[in-house]
């Protein structure tokens, strides 16, 4: 009876361990070698509970899946590329990532500093959840960097950001507040779900870790949840997996085959989608039934001059800023409604990221465990939609919002009456 051949040589992996290569090239190619049994270009999907071994003591690289499993782990190995950085750490969630991180990192009487416009889950963790366990935390202006230095005291352990910031996409200048972190011995997170590395490299900028949420822009097709850390220090890496495995939290070897297949498109995507997001940004300032756009690539942003030095991937000579703005329609919670309540095109939804353009509504949803005055002290306002730019032609969203935003208008004017000349001036994609 045939046996198996232990000395079957694997494919030589595309990427050459010591060249530079574009993150394009990176995402088709990183933890996509050739699977060494069949030679598939495709990562196999290894849906197996456990795995055999050799005999006592063996400690193979996968012994069972909650552990560590190899489609699993090809999706942490394209992570880490994307970034320059050792293989990361996948989770079955963002949330879960973010829980694991504060259980590798804190201890009770330890503080986190947090961003004020930050998620609400995460905010929902820290004051529900870790609270109880003797985990403090206080949300400061992060965009402030002397805030963050004067906040920091000898408790403090972690200063936790989200730049852009969700929903109002307010930025940090990760470089600054690095090296405040740096000096005072306290560990810089970033949540850099909005705009992956393909826009953004937390690391490349000082942070000590990059935080994901792989079900929005990473995987990208409105079909996984999971999460992701990457990091550099190698400790760090481990404490994480050391928890995952205690928790059970490790993302399952479907999810992570749809990722790792999402990722080879992720740069295509999102400079398209970025490139949408600004026509749509430019054509929503100029509404007469929208208050306040909030968008990194706008003039009008308040931070533009850090946008323009901390967002890459320059197409044209200009950086992109991501594909995901926020306005702020008039009338407050009515306007709203009826803007939610008019799109064809646009699905109203819980998520962000995927190749279908979507709205939400942050107050009564994303954040809707945040207490109010704490919502609207960090500019989520009722009237404050997100808007989360696809692969639509840009366009047609334009055509849907207009038709949306009309019924806004006509209830603000009070005489029924409709505007004319909505798009003079606005230049579509």
């Amino acid at each position: 009876m045939p046996t198996a051949d232990a000395s079957i040589v694997p494919f030589r992996s595309r990427l050459l361990p010591d060249a530079e290569y574009a993150d394009a090239t990176i995402a088709v190619h990183a933890g996509n070698d050739p699977d060494p049994v069949t030679g598939s270009i495709v990562q196999p999907i290894v849906q197996s509970t456990s795995f055999a071994q050799r005999g006592v003591g063996d400690s193979p690289e996968f012994a069972y899946s909650r552990v560590s499993n190899p489609t699993v782990s090809a999706l942490e190995r394209a992570l880490g590329a994307l970034e320059g950085s050792p293989q990361a750490v996948a989770f079955s969630s963002g949330l879960s990532a973010t829980t694991s991180l504060f259980l590798a990192l804190l201890k009770p009487g330890d503080e986190v500093l947090i961003s004020d416009v930050v998620y609400g889950g995460t905010t929902r963790l820290l004051q529900q959840i870790l609270a109880p366990l003797g985990v403090t935390s206080r949300w400061i202006d992060t965009s402030d960097s002397s805030a963050v230095s004067r906040a920091i005291t000898d408790q403090t352990r972690l200063v936790f950001v989200e730049s852009p910031a969700n929903p109002t996409l307010k930025l940090t200048d990760i470089g600054e507040v690095a090296r405040i972190t740096r000096a005072r011995g306290v560990t810089l997170v970033v949540d850099n779900t909005f705009l992956t590395a393909v826009i953004q490299r937390p690391l490349d900028l000082g942070a000590d870790i990059t935080l994901y949420s792989t079900t929005k822009f990473i995987e990208g097709h409105n079909a996984t949840v999971g999460g992701a850390i990457v990091t550099r220090d190698r400790s760090v890496l481990d404490r994480l997996r050391l928890i995952r495995k205690s928790l059970g939290t490790i993302q399952s070897p479907f999810e992570a085959w749809l990722t790792l297949r999402g990722i080879k498109t992720l740069p295509l995507r999102l400079r398209e989608q970025s490139r949408s997001a600004g026509t749509l940004a430019r054509y929503l300032e100029a509404h007469p039934a929208v208050a306040r756009v909030h968008y990194p690539g706008l003039a009008s942003f308040a931070q533009a001059d850090l946008s323009a030095r901390q967002h890459g991937a320059e197409v044209g000579g200009k950086p992109l800023h991501g594909a995901i703005l926020a306005f702020e329609v008039k009338g407050g919670i009515e306007g709203a409604r009826r803007l939610l309540s008019g799109v064809r095109l646009i699905t109203v939804a819980e998520n962000c990221g995927a190749v279908e353009s979507l709205l939400t509504h942050s107050a009564t949803m994303t954040h809707a465990d945040v207490p109010r005055d704490q919502r609207e002290a960090a500019g989520i306002v009722d009237g404050l939609v997100r808007l989360s730019v696809g692969l639509e032609d840009v366009n047609d969203l334009i055509n849907d919002l207009d038709g949306a935003l009309e019924a806004v208008w006509r209830r603000e004017r009070g005489d029924g009456s409709a505007r004319s000349g909505a798009l003079a001036g606005v230049a579509h994609a």
